[in-house]
């Protein structure tokens, strides 16, 4: 009989109504049950944390997704966040230190968006809160008055690094990947390696540097209708791999 991997998605901790709820986005749940062919499990957002070290050796990958929020700068600096700029606090008390966790553990990781700058930030990097307001760089936003398609559409290219795990997957140097995000990596986390960059030099793609451990990060969605771009299902194929290697070990 044919056993999935589990594959825990941290979830976002929202008001609906006077009411908390704690969701993750339909499109990252069906990703991980058709590129990774997961049973994915939801992981609330508690405060305080809940004891994730119980859970971590039951589960087999940890998708860390996108979402509304952006990380609370003082976990990266001493800025002051900006008029508008949507946190979750909740979330962070949670993912941050579920990363640090998860590697301990050698969780194999797939970190989209939000979770790209989740892994830099909880391993001791550091954001631009406005990357188009930085010299030098390019809007990386969406149009939000776009229909969906097109603001999920390839936006613009990526050049994969040599001898990363991404250049190997599309078999070129470079690729086409959509953009929806106003925020990116400043420095580098210590222990994270560059696996792709946009044209204007901004860090797309990181992993860590260790061999026993598989953790990839993107901060592009290739969640999005994954089924119909090959290079987007080749990266949760791969992460996939991770996650049944996990599983047969630990079973």
């Amino acid at each position: 009989m044919h056993r999935a991997p589990l594959i825990g998605l941290p979830s976002d901790r929202k008001m609906v109504g006077v009411h908390p709820f704690h969701c993750v986005g339909e499109k990252y749940i069906s990703a991980a049950v058709v590129g990774a062919e997961a049973l994915p499990v939801l992981l609330p957002s508690l405060q305080p944390a809940l004891d994730w070290a119980q859970l971590l050796d039951r589960l087999d990958g940890l998708i860390l997704t996108g979402a509304p929020s952006n990380i609370e700068p003082k976990h990266y600096s001493d800025e002051s966040s900006y008029e508008g700029n949507l946190h979750d606090p909740a979330r962070d008390a949670n993912t941050l230190g579920l990363v640090r966790l998860a590697i301990a553990h050698k969780l194999p990781i797939l970190a989209l968006c939000r979770g790209f700058q989740e892994v830099n930030v909880a391993l001791g990097g550091s954001l631009y809160q406005k990357v188009h307001e930085q010299p030098g760089f390019n809007d990386h936003r969406e149009n939000k008055d776009d229909p969906l398609d097109q603001q999920y559409a390839p936006s613009h290219p990526v050049h994969l690094a040599e001898g990363g795990v991404l250049r190997q997957l599309a078999g070129s140097d470079s690729v086409m990947v959509n953009s929806l995000h106003g925020q990116g990596i400043r420095t580098l986390a210590p222990g994270l390696v560059v696996e792709a960059t946009a044209p204007d030099g901004l860090i797309e793609a990181i992993r860590l540097d260790r061999a026993d451990t598989f953790v990839l990060a993107v901060q592009w969605h290739p969640e999005w209708k994954l089924a119909l771009n090959p290079f987007y299902l080749a990266i949760f194929h791969t992460f996939a791999d991770a996650c049944r290697q996990r599983m047969n070990q630990r079973v």
